[in-house]
């Protein structure tokens, strides 16, 4: 047996014939619905195939695909073998993938079958796996297939020697300023992860979780893995399709899911025809992150979907869910992503290290029983206060109002200095999303002889629209101070964006920063 009773076991002996996953065939998906006894035994002849490959307590195991219900059983399969999961972009080239195999000290790879020949590629470059399984299609050279893992193994709960952890997991964040690191989290504090699951009203009986995103991101995961840990369906979506996301709601009456801006611009975006189609009478948290949600977006989407559901988070892969803003305050606190709830402290540091004060803006650190353990191999770790290393800090500016609400400003590294003053993004590129014509912005710096720096915006326009820079320009005018207007603007037929939907303003930025010595 396993040291302590496993999660799922648990349910497939409780309710073993309550549904636990359900695949659409939207996207590619392999049509089918599976009890919590049918996946508790595929998950334990997954264990097991593994145990008689070698698997051992600690070691990394790299997953890849997109979201099945394969996935979920590696998921589970690595808990219960006390490995280290390690989810890995399918979008990746070989290269990248080589990058995250090898940094992460992999002993195992599980990929999907479509994304299979990349890895197998580089296999030259990543000499510590052992095995490479391959699922969902053919199976490539030196790869083993699902079946061969699986047949013969015994449905039996894996009898694993101690020396791993439990739900341990390595998230490899985006990239966005450079190589990805990976975020090594072994534990977590089960009080706050309640405290948590309260605030977003989540834990209703018939919850029933649908995935937006995909699941190697660490907010979807998160919240995937919630709803099997409380014995609730996961409604698997294998890639994102804003009609077959409306369909899924109405039809199994979803009532909670984990979503980035950029999902929620395409879901509000589709035909009024489509839209009419839409039930969300059952939906309770639809919970908004992975990159700052604009507030007209906000407003169209109540406006078009409806209200009382819209929950905005703010956190990390490192530092995990840090602030709730609840449905009731989403008009009501215009750029806010709520207050901390449980045990969580934010305290916000000026750049002379003083703490601020109300409305002033400063390093946003967080004291949490959900931070992460360190980076992977990497010298670089979060920024800690001086004289306490409990607070840590991803890079972020903000304020706290008088009501103790936060509000991001920015990430530290993005923030403008033009003659002296800190100009933030953030707020220029809030009022850019205001425009009716305008679907995604970005605003940065770019070199300026005179004052150092000079704001910069680059736009995409709505499908459909044309836009006038001129008339953009004298729409930001009427709602921006003078030193915070952008100087020159240009369009883009699409803003480069991470997976998870984070801006990859870097990749912008560079283009204007070449063979400068400084990027200030």
């Amino acid at each position: 047996m396993s040291p302590t009773p496993d999660v799922l076991a648990i349910h497939a002996q409780t309710t073993p014939d309550a549904v636990a996953v359900v695949v659409d065939s939207s996207g590619g998906g392999v049509a089918s619905t599976t009890t919590f006894t049918a996946l508790n035994a595929m998950v334990n002849q997954c264990a097991n195939g593994l145990l008689a490959r070698g698997a051992v307590p600690g070691e990394r195991l790299v997953w890849c695909g997109p979201n099945s219900l394969e996935v979920l059983v590696i998921i589970h399969a690595a808990r219960k073998l006390g490995l280290v999961a390690v989810p890995l972009s399918y979008r990746f080239n070989g290269e990248e993938m080589a990058y995250v195999i090898d940094n992460s000290e992999a002993a195992i790879v599980i990929i999907d079958g479509e994304f299979a020949a990349t890895a197998v590629g580089v296999r030259d470059a990543i000499p510590n796996v052992r095995t490479m399984v391959s699922f969902g299609g053919d199976t490539p050279k030196d790869c083993i297939g699902w079946s061969e893992l699986l047949d013969g193994q015994a449905a039996d709960e894996p009898v694993v020697s101690r020396g791993g952890t439990a739900g341990a997991q390595m998230i490899y964040t985006s990239g966005t300023t450079g190589k990805p690191k990976g975020a090594l989290r072994t534990r977590t504090d089960p009080a706050l992860v309640g405290a948590l699951l309260g605030e977003l009203r989540l834990g209703q009986p018939d919850d029933v979780h649908l995935t937006t995103g995909p699941l190697y991101h660490s907010g979807p995961l998160a919240f995937a893995s919630l709803s099997h840990t409380m014995g609730r369906p996961i409604v698997v979506l294998r890639k994102f399709d804003p009609i077959a996301w409306i369909r899924l709601v109405a039809q199994h009456r979803v009532t909670n899911t984990f979503s980035a801006p950029t999902q929620l611009k395409r879901i509000v975006s589709v035909s009024d025809a489509e839209l009419a189609k839409a039930d969300m009478s059952t939906m309770r948290c639809l919970i908004a992150n992975a990159a700052p949600v604009p507030y007209a977006l906000k407003c169209e989407l109540i406006e078009k979907l409806g209200g009382g559901f819209l929950f905005e988070v703010y956190g990390s892969t490192e530092l995990g869910v840090d602030t709730v803003l609840s449905p009731e305050d989403q008009l009501r606190k215009p750029g806010s992503c709520g207050k901390p709830y449980g045990n969580i402290e934010i305290r916000i540091v000026r750049e002379d290290g003083v703490v601020a004060g109300v409305g002033e803006a400063g390093e946003l650190f967080v004291r949490t029983g959900l931070a992460m353990d360190g980076y992977h191999r990497s010298s670089e770790q979060l920024t800690q206060l001086d004289d306490e290393t409990s607070w840590k800090s991803v890079g972020d500016v903000a304020y706290v109002d008088d009501e103790g609400y936060v509000h991001i400003c920015d990430r530290k590294k993005d923030m403008i200095i033009s003659g002296g003053v800190n100009i933030y993004p953030a707020e220029i590129e809030a009022v850019l999303y205001a425009h009716a014509g305008v679907l995604d912005a970005a605003v940065f710096g770019v070199p300026d002889d005179e004052w150092g720096e000079a704001v910069h915006a680059v736009v995409q326009a709505k499908v459909g629209v044309v836009l006038d820079l001129e008339e953009l320009a004298s729409f930001a005018a009427e709602r921006l101070a003078k030193y915070k207007r952008p100087r020159s603007w240009e369009t883009r037929e699409e803003l480069p964006r991470t997976d998870s939907g984070k801006l990859l303003k870097r990749i912008l930025r560079d283009e204007h920063w070449q063979g400068r010595n400084s990027r200030v």
